[in-house]
């Protein structure tokens, strides 16, 4: 029986990558583009077939129409994906799948990195730590789910993984400049993109 040649796959690292629906959006572009998707995760997807010099330029002016870019430094895909695991974790509804890691040792596993190398290169590139990231990312989830009206401040702080509503409380003040119920009784708050959020 003569067997079948193994078809090799190419995986190409993409920014700005924050939800399920850039998912949909780049699997469609590839597509379009005639690449038999094989895998897309948030920052990565995965081809059939190597990827030439005129498809990745292709590839890459679909990908910058939807806002998106290819990653090419190595770096830089570390940094995408430290971003990504922080999104997993805040996004992440503890009441129902509790998450027993701390934060930094739930980055390194995710990265598959030792976290103060992931440490060190994050902030001397994005010029801010992990840490004050993934609160800032907290904070921002927060406010969402404050302007959703569904939830009191204690099932927010539980659904976050807060250790107390005292502790989601001073984290938001601290970052926002106001409480949580002064956020929520404000009209026209606005939740800034994830991509925005650096300071």
């Amino acid at each position: 029986m003569k067997k079948k040649p193994y078809k090799s796959s190419s995986t190409l690292y993409i920014k700005n990558m924050v939800c399920p629906r850039c998912i949909k959006v780049v699997r469609d572009e590839l597509q379009a583009l005639g690449h038999d998707v094989r895998n897309v995760i948030l920052g990565e997807v995965t081809v059939s077939g190597t990827v030439g010099d005129k498809q990745l330029r292709q590839i890459n002016k679909a990908l910058e129409e939807n806002g998106f870019e290819l990653i090419e430094d190595r770096n830089v895909r570390l940094i995408e994906k430290i971003k990504h695991a922080v999104l997993k974790l805040v996004q992440n509804d503890y009441e129902v799948n509790p998450i027993r890691l701390k934060d930094s040792e739930f980055i390194s596993k995710e990265v598959e990195r030792d976290y103060h190398f992931l440490s060190t290169l994050f902030s001397s590139v994005e010029n801010i730590t992990v840490e004050h990231f993934t609160i800032l990312q907290r904070v921002e989830r927060a406010k969402e789910l404050l302007k959703y009206g569904e939830m009191t401040l204690s099932e927010i702080s539980y659904k976050l993984g807060y250790s107390s509503l005292a502790h989601l409380s001073n984290q938001f003040k601290q970052v926002t400049g106001m409480t949580p119920t002064r956020f929520k009784n404000m009209a026209g708050s606005s939740r800034k993109p994830v991509t925005h959020v650096h300071t």
